[in-house]
């Protein structure tokens, strides 16, 4: 009894210390280098007390392996760890994060202390790896002789804390890019200032200033100051009352002294108000109108000139009239007309209008002379019928002059009879700030003032003769648009035709070859059924062989078919060309045999590719067995080339090809060529010209189809008797390419070890037939049937390693959508799809597959997906 009372008396320390008070008593301690705990130290016995008594999630690591004593609060943190992390060592306790805290103990037991804030880390806390955030504070833990004994943690979890800082993160970066985006400009002003604390590209292109950040409005625009708009921000934040504006006036001047331009805008001032309700700011938003108000005017003063005009009966008077109109309303310097003597090569011009101080071309004027571009301008320069031009030299001319007066022009010719007879012109010095609309209001002058000297003049004739040319035009017109109908009826015809005869070859190829295909494996089965019913056992793998034969015969069928229609699940990967065809070598003479010669003109300094390198490496191969078959007489010599290409736009657009960097192989051959009409057919499936039973007409169909599914494209180059050269063009890639697709081989299968494995297939057959094997495997499988029940399973708290999936599956969820939703929940989850048929693999196959994810195609055989999953779950 003295003693049991002694050994109560020595755990008094762990007394009051919650549920691990507890655990801590009963712990047997004898097995870790902290000893029995009726024998513990006063500075761990003391250190113990404090540490259960507090909130504050705390843990203990003693000595030199960190053997690990926590409270109730670091209990929770721990989660499915506990209570098996008590007494652990903190590098087995936590082995995620081992190298993290190994730096932990080397730091404190040599007196150091660390201080983490929002520490990121991925711990395994519930059977499945999770991201945390925490705070981490650690200081060494003392004994009797103040020599650091162990380190002592402060653990707070803030995982919930930075994953809302992060989304609030987000949000006010999308509103950021809002704010910058905005078509409409975009101010905050704050304080009585009305200082300017935020402006968007908008507004700092409306204002035409730059430097403005930080100052107040009245310091960035003193002329708002004076036109009233300080005054009316004021009244905004005395009043706390909105106020908006439709084409609200104001007169911006670039720099002090410079002349001023007239704006016009839509906006609203919109008072902000702080936590108590006082306005502290005022936010700004609106569009420039100014083009709006400019059009509106424009057509404004082109309805008074045609008013105008109409009471006009002299030449010079229209002139003129239409010349002041155009110089008032576009602040240009110059506008006039001129009468074209070609005989003479001058201009005529009867009366012009000019800005004062600007000199009149009035009189005669050598074209020659006319313009700032002296000695380029002919008569041939003019002509631009029927619509305003500007030509190219005009801005570079008033551009070289400075401002000054000069001679660069918009012309508006006059045509009769397909000849230049007349022009309009407008001085151009002043235009590099028109816009369209301005453009247009010349043109409509233009049109109204030749059609009022028509009439002064007397023109009538020419108006009729224009008026029939124009009606012999529109029937030529109606008569080639109706032609252009009947052709394209026949083109339509035509192509169906085509389709029709291409489909037909197509189904009835693909028909005759599964026929023969299921033919072969239902025969095998049922003379096997036979024989298993006779009893007899002997040669029966010969049958089963047959049958497997055809499947794969039928599956090849099935992959060609793929990449003829580009539909085929491809892995595209950074690829050396000249190192894959080097390491086709040895494969391409065994095959083409030793009467061809095999050679090679490889470019050095090649660019990667971007390609799935076996079914490349196929392709060539096919190219190359082509090439042997025409070279079936006497040998011939057959290269395999490669080259950097960059492909311009006129010979893009002939590949059909986007212009830029390819990677070109070609594979030529000395045989027996190809006619045309063969050129144009060789890419159809089922299409050969070899023998009955030689040959299947998917080579080629394949080539072409896997090719342009990576991006690329197949041309032929072949004449009859001269040979044929396979050009294969790829895109260019800037990533480093991968190592050679010979070298990545699958591992070989390893011993499950009791991984939870989760089987989504909707086919009954396929998915007790997986099942089946898996778990003879030793895995343990979950089965589900459609999307909703495996995404059930996703969500519950069973454990899984991996999950197989088929892509489409019933229920109204795909395999991807599967994975995506199951990933939001076990984000470290590795998935495997298995499909016979992708509709949206493209050619990197971003659309599918992400990080952890993979893909096997139907059929295939059981040890290439044991392999796979061992793979991916190693």
């Amino acid at each position: 009894m003295p003693h049991v009372e002694s050994e109560s008396a020595s755990l008094s320390f762990v007394q009051g210390g919650g549920e691990l008070g507890g655990l801590i008593a009963a712990f047997d301690w004898q097995r870790t280098e902290l000893g029995p705990i009726a024998v513990w130290p006063p500075h761990v016995t003391v250190a113990t007390a404090l540490m259960l008594r507090t909130a504050v999630p705390m843990v203990m690591l003693w000595g030199e392996s960190g053997v690990m004593v926590y409270n109730d609060a670091y209990a929770k943190i721990a989660g499915g760890r506990h209570p098996q992390l008590l007494g652990s060592r903190v590098r087995e306790g936590w082995p995620e994060v081992a190298d993290f805290n190994d730096h932990v103990m080397k730091v404190g037991l040599a007196g150091g202390t660390l201080s983490y804030r929002d520490q990121h880390l991925i711990l395994h806390r519930n059977g499945r790896a999770e991201p945390v955030w925490m705070n981490l504070d650690y200081s060494p833990l003392l004994d009797a002789e103040g020599v650091p004994a162990g380190v002592l943690a402060v653990v707070v979890e803030t995982t919930a804390k930075v994953e809302a800082e992060r989304l609030l993160g987000g949000e006010r970066e999308r509103l950021a890019q809002l704010f910058e985006q905005a078509p409409s400009f975009m101010a905050m002003l704050r304080g009585p200032q009305h200082r300017i604390e935020l402006a968007n590209p908008s507004y700092l292109r409306a204002l035409d200033r730059a430097d403005v950040i930080g100052r107040p409005l009245a310091e960035v625009l003193p002329e708002s100051v004076e036109q009233g708009f300080v005054a009316l921000l004021d009244e905004v934040y005395a009043t706390g009352e909105a106020f908006s504006a439709e084409a609200f006036r104001f007169v911006l001047e670039a720099a002090p002294g410079a002349p001023r331009r007239e704006t016009f805008s839509d906006f609203v001032a919109q008072p902000i108000r702080d936590r108590n309700g006082a306005v502290d700011g005022i936010f700004i938003e609106g569009v420039d109108v100014t083009s709006r108000v400019a059009s509106d005017r424009l057509r404004e003063r082109l309805a008074s000139l045609a008013d105008h005009l109409r009471d006009l009966s002299e030449p010079g008077e229209v002139v003129f009239a239409a010349s002041q109109a155009l110089g008032e309303a576009l602040g240009a310097s110059r506008v006039g007309y001129g009468r074209i003597d070609h005989d003479a090569e001058t201009l005529h011009v009867e009366r012009d209008w000019t800005a004062p101080g600007v000199e009149s071309l009035a009189g005669v004027t050598r074209l020659r002379d006319y313009g700032a571009f002296i000695d380029s301008l002919k008569c041939d320069d003019f002509v631009a019928i029927g619509d305003v031009r500007e030509d190219p030299r005009t801005q570079a001319a008033a551009a070289a002059l400075e401002g000054r007066s000069t001679r660069a022009f918009i012309n508006v010719p006059v045509v009769e009879h397909g000849r230049l007879v007349a022009v309009l012109f407008v001085n151009a010095a002043e235009v590099r700030e028109w816009r369209l609309e301005q453009l247009a209001f010349v043109r409509e002058v233009a049109e109204r003032t030749w059609s009022a000297l028509a009439r002064t003049r007397g023109e009538a004739a020419l108006r009729l003769s224009e008026a029939r040319l124009r009606e012999a035009n529109e029937t030529l017109e109606a008569k080639v648009e109706a032609r252009g109908r009947e052709l394209m009826e026949i083109e339509a015809k035509f192509r169906q035709a085509q389709k029709m005869e291409a489909i037909g070859q197509l189904t009835g190829g693909i028909a005759h070859d599964f026929n023969n295909m299921l033919h072969g494996i239902g025969t095998s089965l049922e003379i096997l059924q036979r024989r298993l019913q006779l009893g007899k056992t002997e040669d029966n793998q010969r049958y089963i062989d047959m049958a497997q034969r055809a499947v794969q015969r039928a599956a090849s069928l099935t992959q060609r078919l793929l990449a003829f229609s580009r539909r085929q699940a491809l892995d595209p990967r950074p690829t050396d060309v000249n190192q894959l065809i080097a390491g086709l070598g040895d494969l391409v003479r065994s095959t083409v045999g030793p009467g061809i010669e095999v050679g090679t003109a490889l470019e050095e300094g090649l660019w990667p590719t971007l390609i799935d390198a076996p079914q490349l490496e196929n392709a060539l191969l096919n190219l190359c067995i082509n090439a042997r078959d025409a070279m079936r007489d006497g040998g011939g010599r057959l290269v395999i080339g490669t080259a950097n290409r960059r492909i311009d736009a006129e010979a893009a657009a002939q590949l059909d090809l986007p212009p830029g960097p390819y990677v070109c192989i070609s594979v030529a051959d000395t045989g027996c060529g190809m006619t045309p009409e063969v050129m144009a057919r060789a890419f159809d499936p089922f299409f050969t010209t070899k023998p009955l039973g030689e040959g299947t007409g998917l080579g080629l169909s394949m080539v072409y189809g896997f090719v342009r599914q990576s991006g690329g494209q197949v041309r032929i180059a072949s004449e009859p008797g001269q040979g044929t050269t396979m050009n294969l063009y790829l895109p260019w890639h800037a990533a480093a390419p991968d190592s050679p697709a010979g070298a990545r081989n699958a591992p070989a299968p390893a011993t499950a070890r009791q991984e939870v494995i989760l089987l989504i297939e909707d086919d009954a057959i396929i998915r007790t037939l997986l099942d089946e094997e898996l778990t003879e495997a030793g895995y343990r499988v979950v089965v589900a049937e459609s999307g909703p029940q495996g995404l059930a399973v996703l969500q519950s708290d069973q454990q899984l390693d991996l999950l197989i999936s088929d892509v489409g599956l019933p229920g109204g969820l795909s395999g991807k959508q599967i994975a995506e939703a199951g990933r939001l929940v076990r984000p470290a989850l590795k998935v495997l799809f298995i499909t016979g048929y992708v509709e949206h693999v493209g050619t990197t196959g971003d659309s599918l597959l992400g990080p952890g994810m993979a893909l096997i195609t139907k059929p295939f055989e059981f040890v290439d997906l044991a392999q796979k999953v061992r793979k991916m779950l190693d």
